[in-house]
């Protein structure tokens, strides 16, 4: 048992091993983006469902040698990417067994995020982004009461202009998100109401330069700040590498001592 587990791990932790996953999940990303044309789905339905269960199991497969290579199930279980890995699989099983239920085939396109778990680049940058989930705590409430302040004054100063924008506080807010974001703000929300009342500029301006170029680059920052933290925790430190530059010194002078003897 102990030789079929190593033979696993050396087989799970093999880079060409790894390769292969990450092309099967492409594989199975461009099938399901290929079934969304009806007429490609219709004429090549049963090659689609067949090399869905092939994926499936090869998948399945997958998730078997790195259980089995794990030093432990309760090790394995301890990563939260084996989790997510072990979920979309099983989820995938759940969905063939109910002949392809058009809500529970859509979960499918979930195997495409395997892809973060299969690629340590990807998995690091997504770690980095959870690490900021903490700290946006502040400026998620900052932003909350920054659009009620403006969803409430828009409410009572343009209601009558613009009822489609500022009708409702929640028709407000909304505007207000679509004003943030920048999209056709000017053109579809100001300019209107500011044939109506040539002051309005005051509201929009004021609401773009703190929302858009204040709070939200007060997010980059965050986001920025914390990939850079999970940068360094990776890289190995200066004396890290200078240890290991006197280690590996160490072992060659010990290397010629023992041929000279």
């Amino acid at each position: 048992m102990n030789r079929l587990k190593s033979q696993l791990a050396l087989i799970a932790e093999h880079r060409t091993f790894n390769a292969v996953i990450i092309g099967l999940i492409l594989l199975n990303a461009v099938l399901i983006g290929l079934e969304t044309y009806p007429s490609i789905y219709s004429n090549y339905s049963d090659l689609f469902i067949g090399a869905d269960r092939i994926l499936l199991w090869l998948f399945t497969i997958e998730i078997l040698i790195r259980l089995v290579a794990a030093p432990s199930i309760k090790q394995f279980f301890k990563q939260p990417w084996n989790v997510f890995d072990f979920v979309i699989v099983l989820s995938g099983h759940l969905i063939t067994g109910g002949h392809y239920v058009t809500v529970l085939r859509i979960l499918r396109v979930l195997r495409v995020l395997r892809t973060i778990s299969v690629i340590p680049s990807l998995r690091k940058m997504v770690n980095a982004l959870l690490m900021t989930i903490p700290s946006m705590g502040t400026i998620l409430l900052l932003l909350g009461i920054f659009f009620y302040i403006y969803g409430v004054i828009g409410t009572m100063l343009y209601s009558a202009i613009a009822p489609e924008y500022f009708g409702s506080l929640h028709s407000s807010l909304l505007t207000l998100f679509q004003v943030v974001t920048l999209e056709s703000w000017a053109s579809g929300v100001m300019r209107p109401i500011l044939k109506e009342d040539p002051t309005s500029w005051w509201y929009f301006v004021t609401f773009v330069l703190i929302g858009t170029f204040v709070i939200f680059n007060l997010f980059v920052g965050v986001i920025v700040n914390n990939v850079e933290e999970a940068d360094k925790e990776n890289r190995p430190s200066p004396e890290e590498v200078k240890l290991a530059e006197v280690q590996k010194e160490l072992a060659e002078i010990k290397a010629l001592l023992n041929k000279k003897e």
